[in-house]
C-alpha cells in the first residue's frame, strides 16, 4: 500500500481540488477530500496517474482505518514496471517467473512490506 499526495498545479482559474490517496497498485483503496478532510473508502478502481503529480507519505494502516495484519494479499511493482498480486499467506505471486519456477523475489518483497520475513 502507498500513500500519495496529489501536489498537481492545474493552472486554471477555479480550485482544482488535489487528494491524498491510498494506493494498492493502481487501484484506489481510499482518499481524504482535499488532503485532511473526510475519509473517503473506494470501490478499488483504476487511477490513471498520468499528467498528475504526487508525493508519497509514509503510511500508516490506522489512519487509513486498514486492519494491515489480516491482509494478505499486497500488490508488488516489478523490476520492468508491471504490478503483480502476491498472496503472502498461500506464498504465491501471479508473475511469469512464480508460474514457471514456483518462486519469485516478488513474494519476499510482500512480505518485507508487510514485514513478515520468513
Amino acid at each position: 500500500m502507498k500513500v500519495l499526495k496529489e501536489i498537481t498545479d492545474w493552472k486554471v482559474d477555479y480550485r482544482q481540488p488535489n487528494h491524498t490517496y491510498l494506493m494498492d497498485g493502481d487501484k484506489v483503496v481510499a482518499y481524504k477530500v482535499y488532503h485532511d478532510g473526510e475519509l473517503r473508502k473506494s470501490n478499488g478502481m483504476r487511477f490513471d496517474k498520468r499528467y498528475r503529480k504526487f508525493k508519497e507519505l509514509p503510511f500508516n494502516p490506522t489512519e487509513w482505518g486498514v486492519d494491515e495484519e489480516q491482509k494478505t494479499t499486497v500488490t508488488v511493482e516489478g523490476s520492468k514496471g508491471n504490478t503483480y498480486e502476491v498472496d503472502v499467506e498461500a506464498e504465491t505471486c501471479e508473475c511469469p517467473g512464480f508460474t514457471f519456477r514456483g518462486n519469485c523475489k516478488h513474494i519476499e518483497m510482500a512480505k518485507s512490506r508487510l514485514d513478515l520475513h520468513a
